[in-house]
């Protein structure tokens, strides 16, 4: 499918991998629509010149009037967090994702774009997992619904007529990520920031150009019916990575051991229970930090031509750059 001209119309546009993919497809030449539970963050892609409002992807209507003229829909709208309700998560990650599916189709959009996660695999996994799987849902919401969200879309995958492709990236980051800048940033600021098991873990990490190239790729290959792990394909280390955020903070952290880290978590899942708070801290927490191997891209080289053109020393400048000049961390 040629880009130029196309119309995409992106859930959680708002947000860290639906901003870049606006700015990215105008960039382009495409016509951005987009779709945010947030006003203010529709601010800076209204200023884009992109047709957005503020909406809700279990909503009909909603999804209706996002899917009106489009070609492509990109939805990257989910709960991502390490624990929670599981009940929640099906409601947004699974029902979402096939409400905006059908609407989509309804719509007559040629091609829906879903964004998964490497996180189907679960936390114990082959090296160098192919799209094959195995894949494991942990009883963690977060990868369970992963897994469901991707079956409810694949069974509606049309070819030719409404392509559905799956993207599974690895841990995304770049200016702005939450997860993996700007929240463990914070936390080294403050002196507060420790990591466990740093040593050994892998960290697929994929810079957040990276990932957008990879999927701009996959519209353009009309690889409907195919799913694709999307990385850096690189074995780099979470010790290496947080360490090199440190430094681009002037900052040091703390290595704890597991069994320490695991016994902190506790308390403080405990302590969220105890004054009737949403726990923000379990043992997955931690699991998602301590998978061991790397995730294969081999597929994406091999279909789409993928090859990752932002390699870590430069995403890092990158990220030390919007660290430097957003001036939002504690004096």
């Amino acid at each position: 499918m040629e880009l130029t001209g196309k119309t995409i119309a992106i859930t959680g546009v708002g947000g860290f991998i639906g901003f870049r993919m606006a700015e990215m497809a105008k960039a382009g030449g495409m016509t951005v629509k987009g779709l945010d539970l947030s006003e203010p963050a529709l601010e800076r892609v209204k200023a884009l010149g992109a047709d957005c409002f503020v909406g809700d992807i279990t909503s009909e209507q909603d999804a209706a009037r996002l899917c009106e003229g489009a070609d492509i829909v990109f939805h990257t709208a989910a709960i991502v967090e390490a624990v929670g309700d599981m009940g929640l998560f099906r409601k947004i990650n699974v029902g979402g994702a096939k409400n905006m599916a059908e609407q989509a189709r309804s719509a007559g959009v040629s091609c829906f774009v879903h964004l998964s996660s490497v996180m189907v695999y679960g936390f114990q996994f082959p090296r160098f997992v192919t799209e094959d799987g195995p894949l494991r849902g942990e009883n963690n919401p977060y990868c369970q619904t992963k897994i469901e969200s991707e079956a409810a879309l694949g069974v509606m995958h049309d070819p030719g007529n409404f392509d559905v492709i799956v993207i599974r990236p690895g841990d995304v980051y770049g200016p702005g990520s939450k997860p993996w800048v700007t929240r463990p940033a914070s936390f080294m600021a403050k002196g507060m920031f420790v990591n466990a098991g740093g040593a050994h873990a892998i960290m697929n990490h994929v810079y957040i150009d990276n990932l957008i190239d990879a999927v701009m790729l996959a519209i353009e290959k009309d690889a409907g019916g195919e799913t694709f792990n999307v990385t850096d394909d690189a074995e780099t280390t979470f010790a290496d990575y947080f360490s090199r955020l440190s430094g681009c903070l002037g900052r040091s952290y703390r290595e704890v051991p597991i069994p320490v880290m695991r016994a902190l978590l506790w308390c403080l899942d405990i302590g969220f229970r105890l004054v009737g708070k949403p726990s923000e801290a379990d043992s997955d927490t931690l699991n998602f930090m301590l998978r061991p191997e790397p995730y294969s891209v081999e597929k994406a080289k091999r279909v789409l031509g993928y090859s990752p053109t932002v390699d870590l020393d430069e995403g890092m400048r990158r990220v030390k750059s919007f660290l430097d000049n957003e001036n939002w961390l504690p004096q």
